[in-house]
C-alpha cells in the first residue's frame, strides 16, 4: 500500500541524538521504546546496567484536520528516567537538573530538525512543553517527559480505485 502521507520517525531521531550527545554519553543514558508510561519493560530490563534513559512511546495520538489543506497530527511522548539513591532529595533535584540540561541540548537540535522537515512540508508544533512527575514512578527514579507534536499533509483525495 503506498503512503499518503509523509511521516518523521521520533523515535529514530532521538535514538541518534541519545547516542551522539556528549552530556547524554558522558551520563550514560540509554534509549529505548515504550509502550506509554506504564509500559516501562525495556528500560526495567537496563536497570540493572543502566541509570539514565531516554524512552520513545512507541504509540501516538493524532488527529486529521480536514480544511483545504488537509493534514494529519501525531504526537510522540519522550520520557527521561535517571535513577537516584532512595530517599535523597538532592540526588532527586541533580536527576531533574540533568533532565532539563539534556531537554535544552536536545531542543537545540530540533530547531534544525524542524527547519529540515518544513522543507518536506512536514512541521513540529513550536510549543514543548516539558513536565517533570511529581511522584515516585519508579522508587529512586526521577522522570520527567514532553510531547512532540508533527503536522504532515494528508492525501484525501477520493481514488474511485479504492472502493467498491
Amino acid at each position: 500500500m503506498e503512503s499518503k502521507s509523509f511521516n518523521w520517525d521520533a523515535a529514530d531521531f532521538f535514538r541518534r541524538l541519545t547516542e551522539s550527545n556528549k552530556l547524554a554519553r558522558s551520563k550514560n543514558f540509554k534509549f529505548c521504546l515504550v509502550s506509554s508510561l506504564e509500559g516501562f519493560e525495556e528500560a526495567l530490563a537496563r536497570m540493572q546496567s543502566s541509570t539514565a534513559f531516554v524512552c520513545v512511546s512507541d504509540v501516538s495520538s493524532g488527529s486529521t484536520d480536514l480544511t483545504n489543506s488537509p493534514h494529519t497530527v501525531r504526537t510522540k511522548t519522550v520520557f527521561f528516567a535517571v535513577r537516584h539513591k532512595i530517599d535523597d532529595m538532592k540526588a532527586r533535584m541533580e536527576a531533574f537538573d540533568l533532565q532539563r540540561e539534556i531537554f535544552r541540548q536536545f531542543m537545540s537540535k530540533l530547531i534544525l530538525e524542524s527547519t529540515r522537515l518544513a522543507e518536506d512540508r512536514i512541521f513540529i508544533d513550536q510549543k514543548i512543553r516539558f513536565s517533570e512527575i511529581d511522584k515516585y514512578f519508579f522508587s529512586g527514579c526521577a522522570c520527567s517527559f514532553f510531547n512532540i507534536s508533527v503536522s504532515t499533509y494528508t492525501d484525501l483525495r477520493l481514488n474511485a480505485d479504492e472502493w467498491e
